[in-house]
């Protein structure tokens, strides 16, 4: 296999700086959070919709990410697809700027929209690991990635806050009318997504040549494939195991971004500044983190970097949940950035590993499924468990149940037997 020059390499790196900026302030920290507090009727309401918004886009990403997996392998070419679909969850993104106080379905729809869009896209994306580094960098590499990604949501945190959120008279004369300030970070987050992308636009390239035949034959042919792979699924025991080990551990990541602001302002009071100050935080945490065990991922392996993490993110939930105090909250958020970063790397560095080279955009397309199969189900106990005992603490605690499930099953996958992959 050819492994690709520096540029490539980092015009991949540079697409998680770009795309991070879409999961930090939309999913996560500020618009989250606005929405709960601006655009719904109450937190408590708007924690329960947001939830309903996240539940709706994993469940079709879950449905269609392994089609998609399946057509970039014998249809158009994979960088079509990121190009198309990034350009997609750009444009929703910067359509969220126009939503107003009350108007909830037109907020969640959009969201809806960018964040399906944002997860098609890292399916293609994800793709390129295998072809872009040799075995022995992998770990190392999808680290950069990461940690360049969290770089990237840092530093547009910190342009957001200077520009928009803190001052008194918002830059480009935006308004505080009607959240204008905190709305125009969607415009902020489409541009930066948009300009940082375009060297992965320009610079990578697709490992063989499109397959050139009509559409309808690309769909049925992939859908035939698809079948196969699902009927013989059985073959890839490893992958298998540890695919549905992800299901759990990364569902407990998912509700974490996706609530996490939402906690901070509900529990603890926090402002939009102290979130922002707190998102950055973070994001240098998990950078740090996902940057120093890319290391240990290539020495001691992904499986055992996954699962050290897990056990740190297990610890730092429980940190979270019985918090007396904001002070005692920001350390369990710091160290769940140290190790949501490594979790992450290391996930798509041992998929990298375990994946047939002949398979490599369809069991990319089962990984974008497996990180989404069931992440209904964190936001929706996440939002039903704060309904019922009317405490955001008691949706943060069902999350650790995840990580430990994710533990459990993924302590079962055995990454030297290739024979079964």
């Amino acid at each position: 296999m050819r492994f690709n020059s520096k540029k490539e390499i980092f015009s991949w790196t540079l697409y998680d700086f770009a795309n991070s900026s879409f999961t930090t302030l939309i999913v996560t920290f500020i618009y989250a959070t606005y929405f709960t507090k601006s655009i719904a009727p109450n937190e408590i309401d708007g924690t329960l919709l947001w939830s309903r918004g996240i539940t709706i886009s994993a469940i079709l990403i879950a449905l269609f990410s392994p089609i998609f997996g399946a057509m970039a392998d014998k249809g158009p070419s994979r960088k079509k697809f990121l190009i198309a679909f990034t350009l997609l969850s750009i444009i929703a993104t910067t359509f969220l700027y126009d939503v107003l106080p009350g108007e909830v379905v037109k907020a969640l729809s959009l969201f809806i929209i960018a964040n399906f869009a944002f997860e098609m896209g890292m399916v293609f994306y994800n793709a390129y690991l295998p072809q872009i580094a040799p075995r022995h960098k992998i770990g190392r590499i999808s680290g950069y990635g990461w940690a360049l990604g969290y770089l990237g949501g840092l530093l547009c945190l910190v342009a957001a806050l200077v520009w928009l959120v803190n001052p008194e008279i918002p830059a480009f004369r935006f308004t505080k009318e009607t959240g204008e300030n905190i709305r125009a970070v969607n415009l902020l987050v489409a541009f930066w997504f948009l300009i940082f992308s375009i060297p992965a636009f320009i610079w990578l390239k697709d490992g063989k040549k499109s397959v050139s035949m009509p559409l309808v034959d690309v769909m049925k042919l992939s859908f035939g494939e698809l079948k196969n792979t699902i009927e013989h699924i059985g073959q890839y025991k490893q992958i298998l195991t540890f695919l549905l080990a992800r299901i759990f551990y990364n569902d407990g990541l998912i509700t974490i971004f996706a609530f996490g602001g939402i906690y901070a302002a509900g529990t603890f009071g926090f402002d939009f500044t102290e979130i922002i100050s707190f998102g950055i935080a973070l994001n240098v945490a998990a950078g740090l983190g996902a940057f120093a065990f890319g290391f240990f991922d290539d020495l001691i392996g992904g499986k055992k970097t996954i699962q050290v993490s897990n056990l740190g993110l297990i610890v730092a939930t429980l940190i979270a949940v019985f918090a007396p105090d904001k002070t005692v909250f920001w350390i369990a958020g710091i160290l769940i950035g140290v190790f949501s970063g490594p979790n992450q790397a290391s996930s798509r560095s041992l998929m990298a590993r375990l994946t047939p080279k002949e398979k490599q955009n369809e069991f990319y397309g089962f990984y974008a499924f497996s990180g989404k199969a069931t992440t209904f189900a964190g936001p929706f106990l996440f939002g039903l468990l704060t309904e019922i005992f009317q405490s955001q603490r008691a949706g943060v605690a069902v999350i650790v149940l995840f990580f430990m499930l994710g533990y459990f099953i993924l302590s079962r996958v055995n990454p030297e037997l290739k024979s079964e992959n």
